[in-house]
C-alpha cells in the first residue's frame, strides 16, 4: 500500500513523499552525485545476458551509447572509441570485464585521440531483479580532473544528465519501448 505524505516547508511552500509499505526500491529515477561520483541504478525488464550484451558489444552499444563505438577486444587494456555526432570521438580503455556481471572503462571527457587528464572512470554492474536485471553505474574520477572546482562541477552536472538519458536510452531499447 502506497501513501504520500506532506510537509510544510518555509514560506508556505509544502513538498509530497510518496511512502510505501513494500520494500524500498534501489532503482532511482535519476543519477544522484555523492562527492565527487556520478551514481544511477536502472531495473531493466530483460535478461542479464541481453543487458550485458548491450552493455559490451559495440554494434549493440551504438544504438543506446553514441552514435558509433568500436574497441578492439573485451579484455582490459583494449582501447577504442565511442563517437557522437556534433560531438566529436571519445577514446576509451577498458579496465574490468566480469562476464555477465561488470565492466568498466576509462573514457576521455573531451574529443581527443587518446586518453589524458581529462578521463573519469565508468563501471556497470548487473545484478538480477525479479524478472529483469538491475544496472548500475558509478563513474568516478571527477575530483582529479584539471581545471579547478567549477569545471569538475560542471563536467559531474553534465554527465549526471548525460547518465539520465543514456541508460533510459538503453532500458527502452532492451524492453522494446519506442519513443
Amino acid at each position: 500500500m502506497r501513501r504520500v505524505s506532506f510537509r510544510v516547508l518555509q514560506g508556505g511552500e509544502f513538498s509530497a513523499a510518496l511512502r510505501s509499505n513494500e520494500k524500498e526500491n534501489t532503482v532511482s529515477d535519476h543519477a544522484r552525485v555523492k562527492g565527487h561520483t556520478v551514481t544511477r541504478t536502472v531495473h531493466i525488464e530483460a535478461p542479464r545476458a541481453r543487458v550485458w550484451k548491450a552493455l559490451t558489444d559495440p554494434e549493440v552499444m551504438a544504438q543506446w551509447f553514441g552514435d558509433s563505438v568500436e574497441f578492439a577486444a573485451l579484455e582490459p587494456g583494449a582501447t577504442g572509441s565511442i563517437d557522437w555526432d556534433g560531438y566529436g570521438t571519445f577514446p576509451i580503455e577498458i579496465t574490468e570485464v566480469a562476464p555477465e556481471d561488470s565492466f568498466g572503462f576509462r573514457w576521455s571527457g573531451i574529443p581527443a585521440d587518446e586518453l589524458n587528464e581529462y578521463s573519469t572512470h565508468v563501471r556497470f554492474t548487473l545484478s538480477e531483479a525479479g524478472t529483469g536485471t538491475d544496472v548500475t553505474v558509478v563513474e568516478s574520477g571527477f575530483d582529479t580532473l584539471p581545471g579547478g572546482t567549477r569545471y569538475r562541477r560542471a563536467r559531474l552536472e553534465q554527465n549526471r544528465e548525460g547518465w539520465d538519458v543514456e541508460l533510459d536510452e538503453l532500458a527502452m531499447l532492451l524492453e522494446g519501448v519506442s519513443e
